[in-house]
């Protein structure tokens, strides 16, 4: 393994890219049903062909608005969801979206009695979980791969594989190589060893692997030019 594998440089890590998006947003996934559904409203934000900066810009007006919810959607008409997603920036998709949203919120309301929560609970093993989330309207696996690994040790069914971003970075960097048998096994191994949240790494890691797109040439390991000076956060 290269020098990346040590507790420091993974501190060093997650500190220069950031982690969860989630912990960005303020929102504590451990604090109970409440945060998940605010993740959950953020995540269908997120999945979205849009920066990390808008759909954060997004979360926080419907936030303000009083949106902390999906469900919450349903009091709103739908220009007015529009006139909101425009002012965070989401005017490209503005009117797909605002659709998109209240689908979305008569959905979990028919399916799960508007709990999102629900969701986890009745699914709790890994594929039911993924076809029940994939099957929402405007969720696909992009959405479901960013919703489910900051929801590890939330949900029982919450045990995705290693997001493929974030396993592309740690071969990139060498935390991992394609013997490893089980790499969220050892991404676990590596974040506890830095007193690090397992969530924390594969986020950056993702970050990593997001950045390195507009990257001509990168020697990895140790020598990786984005981990060399300060990278700014990346969309998800």
């Amino acid at each position: 393994m290269s020098g990346l594998d040590t507790p420091s440089s993974v501190i060093a890590l997650v500190s220069r890219l950031g982690g969860r998006y989630s912990s960005e947003l303020a929102i504590d996934l451990d604090g109970g049903d409440a945060e998940v559904e605010r993740w959950f409203l953020a995540s269908t934000l997120f999945g979205a062909r849009i920066s990390a900066r808008i759909a954060a810009a997004t979360y926080a007006g419907l936030s303000r608005a009083g949106i902390a919810r999906v469900v919450d959607v349903g009091r709103w008409q739908w220009h007015d969801l529009v006139a909101l997603l425009d002012a965070g920036g989401y005017a490209r998709y503005d009117f797909r979206t605002a659709t998109r949203l209240q689908d979305l919120a008569q959905a979990i309301t028919e399916r799960y009695h508007g709990e999102v929560a629900a969701i986890g609970r009745r699914h709790v093993t890994l594929e039911p979980l993924v076809n029940a989330l994939d099957g929402l309207p405007g969720w696909g696996p992009v959405t479901v791969r960013l919703f489910l690994r900051e929801m590890r040790g939330v949900w029982p069914g919450a045990s995705p594989p290693l997001d493929p971003l974030a396993a592309q970075a740690a071969r990139h960097l060498g935390l991992i190589t394609d013997r490893d048998a089980g790499p969220i096994s050892r991404i676990a191994r590596v974040a506890e060893a830095a007193h690090c949240d397992e969530r924390d790494l594969e986020a950056a890691l993702v970050r990593l692997a997001l950045a390195h797109r507009s990257t001509v040439a990168c020697p990895g390991g140790d020598r990786c030019i984005l981990l060399a000076s300060h990278n700014p956060k990346s969309n998800v």
